[in-house]
This record gives C-alpha cells, sequence and structure tokens, in this order.
C-alpha cells in the first residue's frame, strides 16, 4: 500500500515537472534570445548558456521608444482599472443586495456579453468610435476597455459581495449609520480582496490588450506596448533580439504585481469560489 502511495505521488510529481518544463522553457528560450543577436538566434546547435549581453535592452530602453510605448500601456491600464473599480462596485453592489425585476437576467447577460469574442465586436466599435471622434487618442481606448471590462467585472464583484453577510450592514444601519457609510466602513474594508482580484484581471487585459491599440491608434507617440514590439518586425526582418528585451521588459510588469499582490488574489479567489 504504501509502495502504491509512494509511486501515485511520483507520478503526480513527474506530471508537475513535465507541465513547468512545458511552460516555462519558451519563456527560458526568450531570455536567452534576448542576448543574443537576431542572427544568432537561429545558431544551430543552438547556445543555451549564452554570456549575457545588454546591448538589447539598451537599444530597447534609449533608441526604439520603447520607454514611451511601456508609460502609453501604464497609463491605459491604471485609469481603466481605476474606472472600471469604480463602476463595477456601484453596479455590482446593486446585482448583490436589490431585489429589482430582471436581477438575474442582468447578472446572466453581464457574462454572456463577455464571451463574445472581442474581434466580433472590434469592427462595429470602431466605426461608431470613428464617428465620435474618438479615434487616434488614448481617452477612447480606454473606453473601448471599459466596454470590455466592466461586463465581467461588475458580475465577479457582485459575487464576492454576496459572501458579505447583509446582517453586518443590517446592525450598522439600526445603529444609525446610513446605508452609504454603511457600505463604505463595512462593505468595502472586507471587499478589498475581490477588488484586488478584479483590478488585477482588468490590468492584465488592458496590458496585453493588440488589436483595439491597433485599429484605434495612428500615432506613433500613442502606441502602447504590444504595438511596440510589432514594430521591431520589419517589411524584411525581425529584431529577434530586441522583440526578446522588449518582451520580458514588458511582462515583468504584470509579473512583478502578481507577485506583490499574491496574497489578495489567493484570498480574493478562494472567497469569489464560496458559495453560501
Amino acid at each position: 500500500m504504501k509502495t502504491r502511495s509512494a509511486l501515485w505521488t511520483m507520478l503526480r510529481l513527474l506530471v508537475v515537472l513535465l507541465i513547468a518544463i512545458v511552460v516555462l522553457f519558451p519563456v527560458y528560450i526568450m531570455v536567452i534570445t534576448s542576448f543574443k543577436t537576431s542572427s544568432q538566434a537561429f545558431d544551430m546547435p543552438p547556445e543555451f548558456l549564452p554570456a549575457p549581453a545588454l546591448f538589447n535592452y539598451h537599444a530597447v530602453l534609449t533608441e526604439l521608444n520603447f520607454t514611451r510605448y511601456l508609460y502609453n500601456s501604464l497609463v491605459i491600464s491604471l485609469v481603466t482599472t481605476a474606472v472600471s473599480i469604480l463602476v463595477c462596485i456601484m453596479s455590482g453592489y446593486a446585482l448583490a443586495r436589490f431585489n429589482f425585476r430582471g436581477a438575474g437576467l442582468l447578472s446572466m447577460g453581464t457574462v454572456l456579453i463577455r464571451m463574445v469574442p472581442p474581434v466580433v465586436v472590434a469592427v462595429p466599435m470602431y466605426v461608431l468610435w470613428t464617428k465620435f471622434g474618438l479615434t487616434g487618442g488614448l481617452s477612447g481606448l480606454v473606453l473601448a476597455y471599459l466596454g470590455l471590462t466592466i461586463p465581467l467585472n461588475v458580475w465577479m464583484l457582485s459575487i464576492f459581495i454576496k459572501e458579505i453577510p447583509f446582517e453586518l450592514e443590517e446592525a450598522a444601519m439600526v445603529d444609525g449609520c446610513s446605508r452609504f457609510k454603511g457600505v463604505v466602513k463595512i462593505v468595502l474594508p472586507m471587499l478589498v480582496p475581490g477588488i484586488i482580484t478584479v483590478a488585477a484581471f482588468a490590468f492584465i487585459a488592458c496590458w496585453n490588450e493588440f488589436l483595439f491599440s491597433l485599429m484605434f491608434l495612428n500615432d506613433p507617440a500613442k502606441y502602447t506596448a504590444p504595438i511596440g514590439l510589432k514594430m521591431m518586425q520589419g517589411e524584411f526582418s525581425v529584431q529577434y533580439g530586441a522583440m526578446a528585451s522588449g518582451a520580458i521588459i514588458a511582462m515583468s510588469i504584470p509579473v512583478c504585481l502578481f507577485a506583490y499582490l499574491q496574497k489578495y488574489l489567493v484570498t480574493g479567489l478562494s472567497a469569489g469560489g464560496v458559495k453560501g
């Protein structure tokens, strides 16, 4: 029995190790490619332990205007996330606490809307944004991202709010606290893990988005990081080393964000999965 249990444990460890290799090996290839020139990237046999060289990183940060693209992505992602969270807290609270006609249908609709692939609505949104003069600027892109992130975030926050006992708010209102003050003093502090979870998903969705930024932006000074990476691909050549370096720099921001907020994300996801 002990032998069978040990074999089963070893098998599970091997499966986990295999999955880790499959997931992390492309990242490793990207890291070593960032230390090579474009021609060295396709050397055969490949060099898996190249000497660290930072010329690609220097070119990305100083010559290819990538810092500007990172700044644009950061501004768009932060503004979209902040506005989305503000709207979703109010909307999610209404769905969770008020029993109005059509609440269930509306809640289901927020999920169904997010199931529609963004590419399906890209062209209609572009036509509509063009008529209102919203293309070409960061504000129009923020509005587009809000339309993509708010529906699912409303539903997620409503689930988090439902897990907070309403009796706590009732007790506060019995003691003379207004409903708004009860939300601020009781609900919001308990909702912090859920807010951080939803904010992290919204930020990453905006940070990684490529299609809408490519369609809506026509000024190189307003390009985002994904478009900046695409700009490293020329008509006849690709700057593989620079592209790998830019990808690592762009990837480091959400990775650091998730690492810092890990405990809140675990708590938030666990709370959102509990059914009362």
